[in-house]
């Protein structure tokens, strides 16, 4: 399974950037998709979390601020994030949880995409 992410950049303290991650390959059903992301220096840490039917969780320093949505239909996985500040610069990677055609779960990553906030 090929994890494709889009949507990093530059942009100033207070400014939107929405991220997208489609998955492609041969499997059977998307269940949980994810975002992390990894500062330098810091540990990766999970940004927010979407069960298949729409439960999602957040850490506690986007709350409010970054939305994460996804399209079934499309194996897409989103995150708007608003009121982003320098703090959240970092490399932002998604990941996905499933099910091949023989039942057997997996577990994929994709390649990081690079959010920087600054003025």
């Amino acid at each position: 399974v090929q994890l494709q992410a889009y949507g990093g950049g530059l942009v100033q303290p207070g400014g939107s950037l929405r991220l997208s991650c489609a998955a492609s390959g041969s499997f059977f059903a998307i269940d949980a998709m994810g975002w992390y992301r990894q500062a330098p220096g810091k540990q990766r840490e999970l940004v927010a979390r979407i069960t298949r039917n729409g439960y999602t969780n957040y850490a506690d320093s986007v709350k409010g601020r970054f939305t994460i949505s996804r399209d079934n239909a499309k194996n897409t996985v989103y995150l708007q994030m608003n009121s982003l500040k320098p703090e959240d610069t970092a490399a932002y990677s998604c990941t996905v949880d499933g099910r091949y055609n023989t039942g057997r779960p997996f577990g994929s990553w994709g390649q990081g995409t690079l959010v920087t906030v600054s003025s």
